[in-house]
């Protein structure tokens, strides 16, 4: 089998987040709901998860690092905080559903938003876009750093040079980027929230994320209940990190996404970036010319995610490297503004994802299934 749907989820992990994983499930019990052994190696577990991602991330409070079920989950407590009190948002041409559908929810609350929809692998055009889409009204921006259809890289230090002029707040949909890029919340000082999953780049389980809350906004829950403390208030906490986790949380899986942090500052971002983007250039050379075949391929500003449209319907292309056990996705990836924004629609493209555990063999011998099935 070869995997080129990573950034669906990274289905290869490496060892020690098995491990972790393994571990955590025969030693840790439920965190902050007593004072025995295994409910204190689960406090440990998951305060180390914190502490972890905090110093990856730029973070100086452990706290402020949430543990969350996905991007979905950190980005709906972003987007529901933010725009509490109705408003405008301003969002790129490239988001996923989980940014859109949110704000769509909170239209009966006075909410409203835009799409500035750019060109494709066009960084000033996507400032220009956002700029130019800001309101009186305007409460918030948000922006995904990396698409999760095309690898096109927003260029986040213009996009939050312009936030801090206009005075305002900035969301940061990290799905795609967390794990391959630098991420650091110091680096964008108009950023309130980063959002991001554990199981992608970060090679963690799936049903983990993380919410960095970064700037100083309030904070509203979307489901209240057991924190492990202020148990005599009936009320939410509202300090962090207890107001978004009620319940017990997943404390294998952050075992599992500490371990895949440290894998991932060991091997180095430089690194594992350097490695998808010489697989996509593989890919792509062995793919130029095809008849009817068109690459979404720009080296400078991507990362190792890349867009093909072909003669044959997404869908039937996917299948058919199915059949021949390549792993790929097609259709519209949940993110239609983005193939709105590419002009993909409406059968959206083939995409094909990497992971430092691809090789050059695998790029080389998707290329020539991929040239066969044109062919035929």
């Amino acid at each position: 089998m070869i995997y080129l749907d990573n950034a669906a989820t990274t289905l290869i992990k490496p060892q020690q987040v098995k491990n972790a994983v393994a571990a955590a499930m025969e030693t840790c019990a439920n965190p902050g709901r007593g004072g025995h052994r295994p409910a204190m190696a689960a406090a440990r577990t998951v305060f180390a998860c914190r502490e972890t991602a905090a110093e990856f991330f730029g973070l100086e409070q452990p706290e402020r690092a949430v543990l969350t079920q996905n991007a979905t989950h950190g980005l709906n407590l972003a987007i529901k905080s933010a725009m509490a009190q109705g408003g405008h948002a301003v969002i790129s041409g490239y988001e996923h559903n989980s940014v859109a559908r949110p704000l769509e929810a909170m239209k009966s609350r006075g909410v409203s938003y835009t799409p500035a929809y750019s060109k494709l692998f066009d960084q000033q055009d996507m400032i220009d876009q956002i700029e130019a889409a800001i309101r009186p009204d305007t409460r918030c921006v948000i922006v995904n750093h990396v698409s999760n259809v095309f690898g096109f890289i927003a260029p986040l230090e213009q996009i939050d040079q312009l936030c801090r002029q206009k005075g305002l707040p900035l969301i940061i949909d990290a799905s795609q980027s967390a794990g391959t890029l630098p991420v650091r919340a110091s680096d964008y000082p108009s950023a309130i929230f980063i959002c991001m999953p554990g199981h992608k780049g970060l090679y963690g389980p799936q049903g983990t994320g993380l919410l960095l809350c970064c700037g100083e906004t309030p904070l509203h829950s979307l489901m209240e209940g057991g924190t492990g403390s202020n148990s005599l208030e009936t009320s939410q906490p509202d300090f962090l990190p207890d107001i978004f986790e009620s319940g017990t949380l997943n404390v294998p899986g952050a075992a599992g996404l500490q371990a895949g942090i440290l894998y991932v500052k060991k091997r180095g971002l430089d690194q594992i970036l350097a490695h998808q983007r010489a697989l996509m250039e593989i890919l792509a050379q062995r793919l130029e010319g095809q008849e009817g075949l068109r690459c979404y391929y720009c080296p400078q500003c991507q990362t190792g995610v890349m867009a093909l449209t072909c003669p044959l319907p997404s869908e039937e292309a996917a299948q058919r490297l199915a059949d021949e056990d390549i792993c790929a996705r097609a259709g519209l990836h949940c993110s239609p503004l983005a193939h709105r924004s590419a002009g993909t629609l409406p059968d959206g493209a083939l995409r094909l994802s990497f992971s430092c555990f691809n090789t050059q063999e695998e790029a080389e011998g998707t290329a020539e299934i991929i040239k066969q099935m044109l062919k035929k």
